[in-house]
This record gives C-alpha cells, sequence and structure tokens, in this order.
C-alpha cells in the first residue's frame, strides 16, 4: 500500500492521460470515419490554409479532392504535387499535447489560455511543414521520405516538448523532488 500512496501523484497523471489520449483518440476516429471515404473537413483546412501561405509568398497553387482516396492534393498550375492524408493535419499532436496538459494539475485560467495558444503555435509550425513538403517534393524529391518521417516528426514533436517544459517550469512552476 505504501507503494500506492508514494506514486500517487504519477499514478494518477498516467491514468487521466490514458483516459484522456483515448477518449480523446476515439472521439476523433469516429470523427474521420464519418467522412470516409472522403477526406475530414480538418485536413481540407489545413491543406487550404497552406494553399493560402504558398500564394502569399508567391507560388500558384490550389487543393483539390481527391476521388479516390481521403486525402487532398496541393496541386501547382493544376499538377499535383502533394498530397495531405489525415495524419498530417496535426490533431494527434494536439490530442497528445492537451491530454498531458489536461493530466497535469488543475484546469485554471493558465492552462485556459495556454492551450488554445499552443494549439495554434501547433497549427502554425503544420502548416510550415507541409509547406517545406511541397517545396521539398518539387525541388529535392528525393529527400521527401527522410524529411517527412524524420526530420519534420522530431521538430514537431520537439515543440511539443518544448511547450510541455514551459508549462511544468514557469505556467505550472512544478519542482522535481531531489532525493
Amino acid at each position: 500500500m505504501s507503494f500506492i500512496k508514494e506514486f500517487k501523484a504519477p499514478i494518477l497523471f498516467l491514468v487521466k492521460f490514458l483516459i484522456l489520449y483515448l477518449v480523446l483518440n476515439l472521439a476523433y476516429g469516429l470523427f474521420i470515419d464519418h467522412y470516409s471515404p472522403k477526406p475530414d473537413p480538418v485536413t481540407q483546412l489545413v491543406t487550404k490554409n497552406t494553399d493560402f501561405l504558398l500564394r502569399s509568398i508567391g507560388y500558384s497553387t490550389g487543393t483539390t479532392l481527391d476521388p479516390n482516396g481521403p486525402y487532398v492534393v496541393l496541386n501547382e498550375n493544376d499538377v499535383a504535387i502533394l498530397s495531405v492524408y489525415e495524419g498530417c493535419n496535426g490533431v494527434n499532436v494536439a490530442i497528445i499535447f492537451m491530454a498531458f496538459l489536461l493530466s497535469f494539475g488543475r484546469v485554471n485560467v493558465k492552462l485556459a489560455w495556454f492551450v488554445p495558444l499552443g494549439l495554434a503555435l501547433i497549427h502554425i509550425v503544420n502548416l510550415l511543414r507541409i509547406g517545406l513538403l511541397f517545396y521539398i517534393t518539387k525541388f529535392l524529391p528525393g529527400y521527401l521520405y527522410f524529411t517527412h518521417k524524420y526530420l519534420f516528426t522530431a521538430i514537431i514533436y520537439v515543440l511539443v516538448f518544448l511547450m510541455w517544459y514551459l508549462w511544468l517550469t514557469k505556467m505550472y512552476k512544478y519542482r522535481a523532488q531531489r532525493a
């Protein structure tokens, strides 16, 4: 019994995190399934936002819903360049980000503005990621697999970890106890 007493806070955090993560992922999965076989509205929005970003820096881009799959095509001058799937919209990263923050401590005013700010930052970084993938697909296609699979995944998760660290040390003011 002393083990549970000693580790009550971390165990409670893990249980809350797992429940939130599973519930949010289940809800998101149902959301995705509702629109299947077409792309969901979030993926469409992210692709259109990336299109806007690329247009604002001079590319002649557009978006097209692919009739054969659940993705949105980002094209330039009506030539398909990049397909954006559900997994590229940043929702899974946002779910992990929120589940962690909502599981750690109480909901308060700081958290009420930190979560939306963090979600906005994740969205912006994700738009930049997709824009850079567009560029890489067009000009450096040999690097697409590595940058998509490893480099940009690492960058977005490092961002999330930095935001968690900022939350814990500056906003929540968590201090680890030393033995």
